[in-house]
């Protein structure tokens, strides 16, 4: 047991650097998959949320909620139509998401957050015409690609010591117009306009894999662009890399892809000179950052 505590001691001691590193910094944390249904992990996750503002990070939460929408929609005997593995969202369907995405989902990490002792305000990215979208298929319905980002809101409220949780629910350019927006499409997009120092994208997956299955660390722009090209990164991680792109080239430090399954993976990342997932950085620093990875030159 002393050993524990001692270890237990050591590791808060030895995370200081990376808490002055990251103290100040903004960091869109994309929190979705199997870890959403699950009322630990859900726990877990708000109790590092709260632990990262508590050190002097800003965090912002932006959601996904695909399983729920689905349940809600079966309930409602709303039958969902896809093109290309992609749901097509509808008038109808659009008003189940907005309902599901902004109401049962965003209230309850907020709740979390706050039985964990912050301050969290939930709200989506129509107030303040946070996120402006455009129908990003015709065929897909209303199905948003931000075009318009309005991000003051955000800095008022974490500036005021709270912790925003944004839903990926967007309006159009014209009236009443409502869109649902990818949950990684939203992170991505809110990160490049705040200019964010990190962006994770927390999924199911341990990270972007090699031709051989390993697990890649640190990557480079033109290493994803060829891995996408070779057919390396498939399926679900091309969007999620496409993502991670375009936020560095709005100005996001870096972008990390890592599974958030794995207990406290956002504190792992940050804190610990090992990380978590795949990190992808566009520029070297001027200054070697602290949270260099083990085995990588630069970050």
């Amino acid at each position: 047991m002393n050993r524990d505590w001692t270890a237990t001691a050591r590791t808060l001691s030895e995370a200081l650097p990376y808490m002055q590193r990251y103290s100040g910094a903004v960091v869109v944390v994309k929190f979705g998959g199997n870890a959403m249904g699950d009322d630990a992990a859900m726990a877990e996750f708000a109790r590092d949320i709260v632990l990262m503002k508590q050190v002097g990070i800003h965090p912002v939460v932006v959601h996904g909620g695909g399983p729920m929408i689905n349940d809600l929609l079966g309930k409602l005997g709303i039958e969902s139509r896809f093109v290309r593995g992609k749901r097509v969202t509808t008038r109808e369907t659009v008003e189940v998401v907005e309902m599901v995405l902004s109401g049962l989902v965003n209230k309850r990490i907020v709740q979390a957050i706050n039985d964990a002792g912050g301050r969290a305000v939930g709200i989506s990215g129509k107030d303040d015409d946070l996120m402006v979208c455009e129908a990003d298929d015709p065929e897909l319905g209303f199905v948003g690609r931000p075009v318009e980002m309005n991000v003051q809101i955000i800095r008022d409220l974490y500036n005021a010591g709270l912790i925003p949780v944004i839903a990926p629910v967007a309006t159009g350019m014209e009236d009443n117009e409502t869109f649902n927006v990818n949950g990684d499409t939203a992170a991505g997009a809110i990160a490049g306009a705040l200019r964010a120092d990190r962006l994770l994208l927390l999924t199911d997956v341990s990270g972007v894999k090699d031709a051989s299955g390993e697990v890649l660390t640190a990557l480079k722009p033109q290493q994803v662009r060829d891995m996408i090209v070779a057919g390396t990164i498939a399926g679900g991680m091309i969007p999620k890399t496409e993502t991670a792109l375009k936020a560095l080239e709005e100005g996001v430090r870096a972008v990390t892809i890592l599974d958030g399954r794995v207990p406290n993976a956002v504190l792992l990342e940050l804190f610990t000179e090992h990380g978590a997932g795949s990190q992808i950085r566009a520029t070297k620093p001027s200054i070697k950052p602290r949270g260099l990875r083990q085995g990588d030159s630069e970050l």
